[in-house]
């Protein structure tokens, strides 16, 4: 049996009642769970997603450092389709994400609760909730969040527009978190000759050394601040348009 408070969110799925309002739906559906922060990524090939909409800094930081080092709860949930429960990340076996585990001191995130979206073979995304304190979730707390990526799958699945549809474009721009970050795959790849995935590991290590996120890194190359040379260091940035000359 679901809570009261789990009702109202579903109410916000509806058409006519919400269902737009990916800001609202985020934080009913994160305080219904107990949680600090709710993510919901949509799956795009294999176990990479795109995300979508999420309700604090630390859900989204969660997000793009998961997209960062390749590895990670969520990466888990899209790819096998089950559910990834850490409720004390300090208690993870550092070799299951040897990269990620070893930013969990910084990242202000004690424990996370990855629910797959889909049906079958059908995988539609996954429902993130991360929380800063360590600790189960309740057994209540656990069937809404089941029930809430059910109706977030039959809701994506029927052909409903994805939580945000309605936001200004300012606001759909943060809400497509990561479209950058292949917009910046695509340009290595043609920059530096080689696969979309070679392109995409070699930004992954660039941010990753210098400390950076994923995004950042793509919006700098994007924005052409940024342009990767064939050992992988950004230090061959695109020059000014203003020094640029044309042959004879």
């Amino acid at each position: 049996m679901i809570s009261d408070r789990m009702a109202q969110v579903l109410r916000l799925l509806r058409p006519g009642q919400g269902s737009g309002d990916g800001a609202a739906l985020a934080a009913a559906g994160a305080a219904a769970l107990g949680v600090d922060g709710l993510a919901v990524s949509l799956a795009i090939s294999g176990d990479l997603t795109e995300l979508w909409w999420c309700s604090t800094p630390s859900s989204r930081r969660f997000e793009d450092l998961q997209l960062t080092v390749g590895e990670g709860p969520g990466r888990d949930a899209a790819r096998t389709g089950a559910m990834v429960w850490a409720p004390d990340l300090d208690l993870v076996r550092p070799g299951r994400w040897p990269a990620l585990s070893a930013e969990f001191p910084a990242l202000g995130v004690r424990a996370v609760f990855c629910f797959p979206l889909g049906v079958g073979a059908a995988r539609v995304g996954v429902l993130t909730a991360v929380r800063d304190t360590a600790g189960p979730l309740s057994p209540q707390q656990a069937d809404d969040g089941l029930v809430l990526a059910d109706a977030l799958t039959a809701h994506f699945l029927g052909g409903g527009e994805p939580p945000g549809q309605d936001l200004d474009p300012a606001q759909a721009q943060q809400c497509l978190q990561h479209a950058v970050v292949y917009q910046a795959t695509g340009m290595v790849s043609v920059q530096l000759a080689v696969t979309l995935p070679q392109a995409l590991l070699r930004l992954r290590a660039h941010a990753y050394s210098s400390g950076r996120s994923i995004t950042d890194i793509c919006h700098d190359v994007v924005a052409r601040r940024l342009r990767l040379n064939p050992n992988g260091n950004g230090n061959n940035p695109f020059p000014p348009p203003s020094t640029r000359t044309d042959s004879p």
